[in-house]
């Protein structure tokens, strides 16, 4: 009997080893026939399962018996599901080709360092906000693109005006200065002209926002030490696109803006034009406004003409006209009095027009030619005082495009012109300025092999002030693997000392005196990064994306605005540098329609004068930014929103308590139509409710910094079309 149980004991585990089958397949890219490192088989219904070598060869062991559906994946490309009998009788190893997805990993194509490519091939770290994440913040802000910026990772908007709501962006820690906002490639907002520009973009015409972080100089000239912001338009295509969008706020705000586009045969147009109100808004009841009144019309007409397969031309123009007013509420309702006479008006005329020519030599070559004119008016009025001037600037560029199968060049030369004067009121000293800048520069991308990308650039800039500045840059992309790719790079910058930053701004250039060039230097910087990217699937429906990035970027002859005992503000570089070093943290959770974004963003950012080490003011050293999205694709949208700040020190000496912003938005979506709602800072976290945002009196105030939200727990919600 012990035989006879032993005997069937045997005979039993010897079928379960000998069901246990083994699966062997290369997996390979369908039209490249290259092999996809890193894909996954997964036995449907089961754990059993495994990921692709450095050949795209797969082995799955331990397959029971009978009929399996077995499921191959790679990011970025479209399923497969296969069925297999086992045992099978298998004397080769299956070929399992795998089509690029058209849907769920869209790629991305940036344009910021001038050659375009898609955004996991570009050997320089860019970010990118576009597609659906652009239209989903979009929504939050429809009139301006303030909080877009403030919700990515490692980029903070610093708000200068506690009543007019004026913000500046802030990379790695870095004052707004020290970052260069393009529109389409061309600098428009720098200057005096930077002033209220986060305020007065609209992102409904956008088709993407390009960031680039670190001394970046070498690309566009002078500006971009933090980085630079490249805000790129959608453009015509066949197919006619027209969209409308309305928005109202329980801030009594509305937008109302709408966009066309559409390419014919030889011509294509674009038409965006927008109409933003704001009307007085005390959350706090202190009497001040947190929102300001103000009208804004934005209209931005651009024609794109096909002359034939080789010559291509656009032709834009920018319009913005706005008049904004904060302060005593009362005033502001007519119903001023001695006391309640605080106010701060903004009026602001921005005009700007931009002309683009592309000829292709041939199927490796092409030039390209860039124009743009800029005026800018605009006055800033507070009781007894008045700072207005006009802004003239021009920007030309002619660029050769040369591309091979291994290899591409770029080579060009601009020449910048920017002039500004100043309306004269009293007898205070004026700060005029008249600048020219030439710059030369080439670049070239080098496609070492198929794993490994090397990017170099040089840029030679003469400023007719300042002199000659010699830029040099580095960046390498290594991928690994298909899960795995690295990045390194570094580079330097430099800026044009100006009167037109956040410091001055803040008391409204009252008793700023010019900057003396004769005793002054450039601002110059240099500053490099490590960027870690790695994305796998984990499972048959969970995919997950980590990017980390490290950073260092260090300011010298950095210039400060420091009070005279004159009672004048004056600017001057005291011995000594500003460095900022940290950590930028993403991570991205998918799993089926969720999605969870984790963001992480350490900013250690330190002045060094005279052999002392501070804390650079206004900065937030610890961020962190959580996103939970639930998407039907095409049917509803809903997001979960918390974004951390720490306690950051004041210029006052002071130090900012740490707060939360926390939103809900939701979004209903139809074939030509969508309802939208988004619940903003839901806990109503504002500065007035912890700390004061002014001393002295309701007459005459004198304003902290301003480092937390002071317009609270506002609702919008609204409509879109799409015709």
């Amino acid at each position: 009997m012990k035989k006879t149980v032993l005997l069937f004991l045997f005979v039993f585990n010897m079928l379960n080893i000998y069901s246990q089958n083994v699966f062997t397949a290369n997996i390979k890219n369908s039209e490249t026939k290259e092999p996809l490192i890193g894909a996954t088989a997964i036995v449907k219904g089961t754990t059993i399962g495994a990921s692709a070598d450095i050949n795209g060869l797969v082995v799955i062991k331990n397959i029971p018996n009978g009929k399996q559906l077995i499921i191959f994946q790679y990011i970025g490309y479209e399923d497969r599901t296969d069925t297999f009998n086992f045992p099978i009788a298998q004397t080769n190893t299956l070929e399992i080709l795998l089509s690029k997805s058209d849907e769920e990993m869209e790629e991305v194509i940036v344009s910021s360092t001038r050659s375009s490519r898609t955004i996991d091939d570009i050997a320089t770290r860019v970010e990118a906000i576009s597609g659906e994440e652009l239209e989903e913040k979009g929504n939050m802000k429809p009139g301006d693109i303030r909080m877009l910026l403030n919700e990515s990772t490692g980029i903070q908007t610093q708000q200068t005006s506690a009543i007019s709501y004026n913000s500046s962006i802030r990379i790695q820690g870095l004052d707004g200065k020290y970052t260069q906002i393009l529109k389409d490639g061309f600098p428009l907002y720098s200057g005096f002209s930077g002033g209220l520009s986060l305020l007065q973009i609209v992102p409904l015409d956008l088709k993407q926002v390009e960031v680039i972080k670190g001394s970046s100089s070498t690309l566009y000239g002078g500006g971009a030490i933090a980085g630079l912001v490249n805000l790129v338009s959608k453009t015509p295509t066949e197919k006619k696109e027209l969209n409308f969008m309305l928005n109202a706020t329980s801030a009594f705000g509305l937008d109302a803006c709408g966009f066309y586009a559409q390419k014919f045969s030889k011509i294509g147009t674009t038409i965006f034009a927008s109409y933003n109100l704001g009307t007085p808004y005390d959350p706090a009841n202190i009497g001040l406004t947190a929102i300001p009144k103000f009208n804004r019309y934005t209209i931005n007409p651009k024609l794109f003409i096909y002359f034939n397969n080789k010559v291509t031309m656009n032709i834009g123009f920018n319009s913005t006209v706005e008049e904004r007013i904060g302060g005593n509420t009362k005033y502001i309702e007519g119903k001023g009095d001695s006391i309640n006479s605080y106010f701060e008006k903004n009026n602001t005329n921005r005009y700007s027009t931009q002309v683009g020519i592309d000829y292709k030599i041939n199927n490796f070559s092409k030039l390209t030619f860039k124009n743009s004119l800029s005026y800018y008016n605009r006055s800033i009025e507070i009781p007894n005082y008045k700072f207005s001037g006009i802004q003239l600037s021009s920007f030309n560029e002619a660029t050769f495009n040369h591309k091979t199968l291994k290899s591409e060049w770029i080579t060009g030369v601009n020449l910048l012109t920017d002039q500004f004067e100043q309306n004269k009121f009293d007898t205070s000293k004026v700060v005029d300025y008249n600048h020219t800048t030439i710059g030369v520069f080439v670049q070239n991308t080098w496609n070492a092999t198929e794993k490994f990308t090397l990017e170099t650039g040089f840029r030679s800039d003469y400023q007719s002030e300042y002199g000659f500045f010699a830029l040099p840059r580095i960046s390498a992309l290594l991928k690994v693997s298909q899960k795995l790719s690295l990045r390194l790079g570094g580079g330097l910058g430099y800026k044009i000392p100006t009167v037109f930053t956040e410091d001055a701004e803040r008391i409204q250039f009252r008793n700023v005196l010019p900057i003396d060039m004769s005793k002054t230097k450039a601002e110059q910087s240099v500053g490099g990064n490590f960027d870690i990217n790695y994305r796998t699937p984990l499972s048959e429906n969970l995919f997950l994306a980590i990017n980390t990035l490290f950073f260092y970027t260090q300011i010298n002859n950095p210039i400060m605005l420091i009070l005279s005992p004159n009672g004048m503000y004056e600017f001057k570089q005291p011995n000594g540098f500003i460095d900022t070093k940290g950590i930028e943290t993403n991570i991205k959770l998918s799993y089926k329609n969720v999605k969870l974004f984790i963001g992480y963003t350490l900013a250690d950012v330190k002045q060094h004068y005279n052999g002392t080490e501070t804390p650079f003011p206004l900065v937030a050293q610890h961020r962190l930014n959580n996103v939970l999205m639930y998407e039907i694709k095409d049917r509803l949208k809903i997001g979960l929103e918390a974004y951390y700040f720490s306690s950051q020190k004041l210029n006052d000496g002071a130090t900012g308590k740490q707060y939360w912003l926390c939103g809900l938005m939701i979004e209903k979506l139809w074939e030509h139509f969508s309802l939208f709602v988004n619940f903003e800072n839901i806990f109503d976290t504002r500065q007035t409710r912890f700390d004061m945002i002014y001393t002295g009196t309701i007459t005459k105030p004198t304003f902290r910094d301003i480092y937390a939200p002071v317009d609270g727990f506002v609702v919008n919600g609204g409509m879109k079309f799409k015709l």
